[in-house]
């Protein structure tokens, strides 16, 4: 092979690469079946001004909406919920370990959307935006680091607690993604979902 071919391949491979980092997410066809169900749940969990647009874009970002969705750390289904993650918020609900179901997909999102709202619950902020942002980081990371950083912030403004990531029992490399999941969720995906309704804006 010569020079000038590989040069050709290394420059399409280089815009190849770079197509793919600056493409602009679109919805996928999975999601368009699901609408109704995740609408009906999020009414039902949350009431008519629930954040749909948000929990949508939650599983856009946590699955693609792949029912049969499996983590390279064995996450399961399309809100990707450990199994003991889902094991414990079934024994809360009192349901049995038949009814804990990760890969069904209206299992997933009622847990999902149940889940945000226990952690929305816990968690505080200045706005309906600022708490989704910390729920969401919680779901991600786990609660008890976010309100360790909240604990070491002194603080529970958004910009401020987020600058503690990593300063409390949360190891600094896991703060990258653990930022990174809000921000793609209430900022990149939340918009494509505006039509199903409860955009929130910061």
């Amino acid at each position: 092979m010569n020079w000038l071919l590989r040069l050709a391949i290394v420059a399409v491979l280089v815009v190849i690469s770079w197509a793919e980092a600056n493409a602009q997410p679109v919805i996928p066809r999975a999601a368009l079946q699901y609408r109704t169900e995740l609408t009906r749940i999020a009414h039902a969990e949350w009431g008519l001004d629930a954040p749909i647009a948000v929990f949508a874009g939650q599983l856009h970002q946590e699955s693609g909406w792949r029912t049969a969705a499996v983590s390279r750390v064995g996450a399961l289904g399309m809100a990707q919920f450990m199994p003991a993650t889902a094991k414990w918020w079934c024994e809360r609900l009192g349901l049995s370990v038949q009814d804990c179901q990760p890969t069904n997909p209206r299992w997933a999102m009622r847990a999902m959307v149940g889940y945000d709202r226990w952690l929305v619950q816990r968690v505080k902020g200045d706005s309906d935006f600022d708490r989704l942002w910390a729920a969401l980081r919680s779901y991600n990371g786990g609660l008890g680091h976010w309100q360790a950083e909240a604990k070491a912030a002194g603080s529970f403004k958004r910009a401020v607690v987020d600058s503690k990531c990593g300063a409390a029992k949360r190891s600094v490399v896991h703060c990258r993604e653990n930022l990174d999941y809000p921000r793609r969720i209430l900022i990149t995906l939340q918009p494509l979902y505006a039509s199903w309704g409860g955009e929130v804006a910061p």
